[in-house]
C-alpha cells in the first residue's frame, strides 16, 4: 500500500510540475513577443541607419529565447531540437541578415504566441477555473446573486453548488491529466520552427560524416598494426622457434632418439601456445560467442568474465546487424573495464534495449551503472573518447552521468534496424 502511495503521489507531482511548465512556456511567449518586437523595429530602422546599430543586439536577445524554448523542449519533454549556428560575433548587420537562423527565429516569435502559447495556456487555465469552482463556490455562492453562474451551471442552490464543485473537480483533473501531453505537443510544435535550417543540418552532416571516416580509416590502421605486431610477436615467434626445433629434433633423431623425442615434446607445447596466440587475436578481432550468439550472451560472457557482480539485463528480441554488435561489444567491454580499473564500484548493472520510438527510428540502448565513487571525467584518458569515436561512426551517442560519489551512469544509443530474427541461440 505504501509503494502506491508513494507512485501516486509521484505522479500527482509529475503533473503539477507540467501544470507549472506550461504556465513558465506561456511566459516566455511574452518575452519572445519583446524580442521579435526588438527585431523586426530594428529592421524597420535600417534605412535611416539606427537598425545597423540595433539589429545585433536585438537578434541575440531573440536567439537566448529560441535557446531556452530549445532547451526546456528537451529536458521537459524529451524532444531534441537542433540549434542554428551562432550568430556571428562582433560582426554588423549585413552578416546578421545573411543568417538563416534569425529569419526561422523571427518566424518562431510571431507564431509562438498565437499557437504555442494558446496551447500551452489550456491546462493552467483549466486547473485555476476549476480549483475557483471546487474551493470557491461552495463558500462564496450564498454571497452571489441568482447571476452567479459556473461554467453552464447556475449556482443558486446547494444541488448547483456541488455540480460545480463536481465540474470544478473534473477541470482541475483534465488540466493535470492535459499538461504533460500539451508540453510534447508544444516541444514538437516548436521544433518546426525552432530547428537549424535543412541547409545548416546538411553541413553538419556532411562535416560529421568526414570526420567519423577520417577516424574510421585511422582506426582501420590502427587495428591493423595491432594485428600485425600481434602476429609478429606472438605467433609469428613462436612458429619459427617450433620450425627450429623440429629442425633440430630431425638431425637427433638418427643419433640421439630419447634426446629427438624431448625436442619433440618441446614442439607440442610451442605449437599449443602458438594456437592461443591465435585464438587470442581472433578473439580480439571479432570474438566466437558474439558471431554465433549474438549480443546478448556476449555481454553475458564479458560479466562472467569480470571480477566484479555484474547484472546483465537484456531485452533484444532479435539479431541486429553484426558491426552494431561488435561496437555495442567493444564498447561493454571498454566501460566494465574502466569499472573495474578506477570506479572503486563492487556491483555494475548492465541494460541493453532495443527499442522503436518511432520518432528516431529503431536504436539500441546500452545503459551501464555501477556504484562507484563517480566523478568520472571523459576528458581524462582515451577509454571513453575511444568509446564516443567507435560510437560516432553509426551516429551513435555516449551519455555520461557521474557525480562526486557516484553513482556513474553511462548510456549508449546507437541507431540500428534488426537484422535477423531471434533463434533459439540467442
Amino acid at each position: 500500500m505504501s509503494s502506491r502511495s508513494a507512485a501516486l503521489r509521484t505522479g500527482l507531482f509529475h503533473h503539477l510540475a507540467a501544470v507549472g511548465r506550461c504556465h513558465l512556456a506561456g511566459l516566455l511567449g511574452l518575452r519572445v513577443v519583446a524580442a521579435g518586437a526588438g527585431v523586426v523595429g530594428a529592421l524597420l530602422l535600417l534605412p535611416v541607419g539606427l537598425g545597423l546599430w540595433l539589429l545585433p543586439p536585438a537578434s541575440g536577445a531573440l536567439r537566448r529565447c529560441g535557446d531556452i524554448a530549445r532547451h526546456r523542449a528537451e529536458r521537459w519533454s524529451g524532444v531534441r531540437v537542433t540549434a542554428p549556428d551562432p550568430l556571428p560575433r562582433a560582426a554588423g548587420a549585413r552578416a546578421v541578415l545573411a543568417d538563416a537562423g534569425l529569419w526561422r527565429d523571427l518566424s518562431w516569435a510571431w507564431l509562438e504566441p498565437l499557437v504555442g502559447g494558446l496551447l500551452v495556456a489550456v491546462p493552467p487555465s483549466l486547473v485555476v477555473y476549476g480549483l475557483f469552482g471546487a474551493l470557491v463556490q461552495p463558500f462564496a455562492w450564498r454571497l452571489l446573486d441568482d447571476g452567479n453562474w459556473y461554467a453552464f451551471v447556475p449556482v443558486h442552490s446547494t444541488g448547483l453548488m456541488l455540480a460545480a464543485l463536481v465540474l470544478g473537480l473534473g477541470f482541475t483533473a483534465a488540466g493535470l491529466l492535459l499538461a504533460p501531453l500539451v508540453l510534447r505537443l508544444h516541444a514538437r510544435w516548436g521544433r518546426r520552427l525552432l530547428a537549424a535550417p535543412r541547409v545548416t543540418e546538411l553541413q553538419r552532416r556532411v562535416g560529421q560524416l568526414t570526420d567519423s571516416r577520417t577516424e574510421v580509416l585511422e582506426g582501420q590502421a590502427a587495428e591493423l598494426r595491432r594485428i600485425e605486431r600481434d602476429l609478429h610477436d606472438g605467433a609469428q615467434a613462436r612458429l619459427v622457434a617450433l620450425g627450429m626445433r623440429l629442425d633440430s629434433a630431425t638431425r637427433l633423431l638418427e643419433d640421439d632418439p630419447p634426446a629427438a623425442r624431448a625436442v619433440l615434446l618441446e614442439v607440442r607445447e610451442l605449437s599449443g601456445r602458438a594456437l592461443e596466440d591465435l585464438r587470442g587475436l581472433v578473439r580480439g578481432i571479432q570474438p566466437p560467442v558474439l558471431i554465433d550468439r549474438g549480443l546478448g550472451d556476449a555481454v553475458r560472457s564479458l560479466a562472467l568474465d569480470s571480477f566484479l557482480d555484474v547484472d546483465v539485463d537484456v531485452r533484444i528480441p532479435v539479431r541486429l546487424p553484426a558491426a552494431v554488435e561488435s561496437a555495442a561489444y567493444f564498447a561493454v567491454n571498454e566501460l566494465l573495464a574502466n569499472a573495474a580499473k578506477h570506479s572503486g564500484a563492487d556491483r555494475v548493472g548492465v541494460l541493453l534495449v532495443h527499442e522503436d520510438t518511432g520518432v528516431d527510428g529503431p536504436r539500441l540502448r546500452v545503459t551501464i551503472t555501477d556504484d562507484g565513487r563517480g566523478g568520472a571525467d571523459p576528458s581524462r584518458g582515451t577509454g571513453l573518447l575511444g568509446v564516443r569515436g567507435r560510437l560516432a561512426t553509426f551516429d551513435g551517442t555516449l551519455v555520461l552521468h557521474s557525480p562526486q560519489g557516484g553513482p556513474t551512469t553511462v548510456t549508449l544509443e546507437i541507431p540500428c534496424v534488426s537484422s535477423l530474427p531471434k533463434t533459439s541461440s540467442c
